[in-house]
């Protein structure tokens, strides 16, 4: 499919398409020689993921980006452990995948921990609001 159509699908505009092209948080599409880029399901599949942990966690896109390649590195190390019958090279693999987890854990509880802020001053504002109320409705 082109451009277009992904865009309309996923949410984004053209231009956000070609701009992750161009930082390498999308591969770009395939074209051929005096044609337009072509998408595939994959390419979808992949854009959607990207809006929903930019979306969600309101990440920088340099966030967004390390976010993504510590889940492309682990999924390379999965890989590796999949393919070998080694537990010593298991455990190697194992000991490699868990910093790239522990800072995807830390991108997102910075996340949380901002909400939960901002949950607690709307609590307080709710709160000052209800007070305000009920000393009017006394008077």
């Amino acid at each position: 499919m082109r451009i277009g159509a992904v865009a309309e699908r996923t949410g984004v505009t053209p231009r956000t398409i070609r701009y992750y092209e161009e930082i390498g948080l999308l591969t770009s599409g395939v074209r051929r020689k005096g044609e337009h880029r072509e998408y595939d399901d994959a390419d979808v599949e992949r854009l959607t993921e990207l809006k929903r942990l930019r979306d969600l966690l309101n990440l920088s896109l340099d966030e967004l980006k390390e976010l993504v390649e510590r889940e492309e590195a682990r999924a390379a190390i999965r890989r590796r452990f999949q393919e070998t019958d080694s537990d010593a090279e298991r455990i190697q693999l194992l000991d490699a995948a868990l910093p790239h987890v522990e800072r995807q854990l830390e991108l997102v509880r910075r996340r949380k921990d901002e909400l939960a802020r901002l949950e607690d001053e709307l609590v307080a504002k709710r709160k000052s609001i209800l007070a305000r109320k009920r000393e009017l409705a006394a008077t």
